[in-house]
């Protein structure tokens, strides 16, 4: 377990003023929301690639670290106590909302990392959902082979209890010019369930990326969960006749939804590869190449989302973002293994229903905590079980401790 003093912020760290244009997408509701009620009602994943929190090494040109790197100035001034961001007009402290994990680590890890590897991503996106890879230890799209017919996972559940779930997924459901891509949406009577990846360069008059402010596109099923399930991707039918297509959305829609409070209960939100820390830009970004540009970038597209979903009325009224990194890495040291406790993984919740902070700092849990926590507390939250077995919760989550140390006291319910 690691020592909290490590994870206690560097004095003297400037403030940090994510700047966002929160207000047009957000009613003049009071700031303060619904912060006595105790009950999480809609949950927003953002899900970011391929980084650990903390590290043994740190490798000059490998695998760096998000914490206290200043390639992740957002990322780190929401657990140092200093995220400030416009929202409806008044400057709102993040910090004050957030809570996080300094023990997460990969499904499965061990102290020694004497245990089963669960990479690369696509087996933990699906073990987000299931408890469980079933077996697949690749990144292939979902057909032919690595679609799964099982029931047992979450988002079905939530759906046969007549919840909402919808996946925001960035640069699907794009229109075209001359055959290349546009960065504008099609409307949503041409929306499709996204199944097969693809990346590129949009056409050259077109819309530049919001968050990265480039012509680049790079959209990945193998991080986008449902969409391995047949029962939540509709089969092998890309055509908008799939009768899911509509709980796909291009990333553009989720300022619509959240302006129009027609978000989801439980909304998975997917940047692309780039935007993600997964892979870096063609010409860097902000004057970095390398590893830097790719924290960099995923940092910006962060601190401009969280502020977003912040302003709205589903976030005030029991809202809870969760921001979850998929899996554990290799720093670059010889004989290095990524899965052991030398290695954790950001979780960061941000809420009013957070765990309150302690002497003016956000909470640091010290809770041993993985993806089936995530996935045990999803299940709590929206009162979902599993079907036919020995225990309620999916898979691995019946193994798990849940994340309600990074919560207030009694937010997250029991399932019995």
């Amino acid at each position: 377990m690691l020592n909290i003093a490590r994870l206690r912020p560097v004095a003297g760290l400037a403030m940090i003023a994510a700047l966002a244009s929160a207000s047009a997408v957000a009613q003049n509701d009071d700031d303060q929301g619904d912060r006595d009620s105790r009950q999480i009602k809609h949950v927003f994943v953002i899900a970011m690639e391929n980084h650990n929190f903390t590290q043994p090494a740190q490798v000059p040109g490998k695998i760096q670290p998000i914490y206290q790197n200043p390639a992740n100035p957002f990322t780190n001034s929401l657990i140092n106590g200093t995220a400030v961001a416009w929202i409806n007009g008044k400057p709102v402290n993040i910090s004050e909302h957030t809570a996080y994990a300094v023990s997460y680590h990969n499904v499965l890890a061990t102290q020694s990392g004497n245990n089963p590897h669960i990479h690369p991503s696509e087996p933990n996106y699906i073990w987000a959902e299931a408890g469980t890879n079933f077996g697949i230890a690749n990144d292939a799209d979902p057909y032919p082979s690595n679609v799964q017919n099982t029931t047992q996972h979450l988002s079905a559940l939530l759906q046969k209890q007549g919840r909402t779930w919808k996946s925001y997924q960035e640069d699907i459901d794009l229109a075209s010019v001359n055959g290349k891509l546009t960065n504008v949406p099609l409307p949503q009577s041409q929306w499709t369930v996204p199944l097969t990846s693809h990346s590129g360069l949009f056409d050259a008059n077109s819309l530049l990326n919001a968050y990265n402010d480039t012509l680049q596109y790079n959209y990945a099923a193998k991080h986008n969960p449902q969409v391995f399930f047949t029962d939540t991707n509709g089969g092998n039918d890309s055509t908008p006749a799939n009768p899911f297509a509509k709980n796909y959305a291009p990333l553009q829609q989720l300022e619509v939804d959240l302006a129009n409070n027609t978000v989801a209960d439980y909304n998975w939100i997917t940047p692309n590869q780039y935007n993600d820390q997964h892979s870096a830009l063609a010409t860097g970004f902000a004057g970095l190449t390398g590893d830097a540009s790719q924290l960099k970038t995923g940092d910006n597209a962060l601190a401009k989302l969280v502020p977003m979903i912040m302003a709205s009325k589903a976030y005030k009224d029991g809202g809870a973002i969760i921001l979850w990194w998929d899996e554990s890495e290799a720093d670059g040291e010889s004989g290095d293994n990524a899965d052991d406790f030398n290695h954790t993984i950001p979780e960061i919740v941000i809420s009013n229903l957070a765990h309150p902070n302690e002497a003016g700092l956000p909470y640091a849990s010290q809770v041993d905590l993985t993806h089936s926590s995530d996935l045990r507390t999803m299940q709590e939250i929206f009162h979902v079980r599993a079907e036919g077995g020995n225990s309620p919760f999916l898979g691995d989550a019946a193994n798990a401790n849940d994340l309600s140390d990074l919560f207030a006291p009694g937010v997250i319910p029991s399932l019995h």
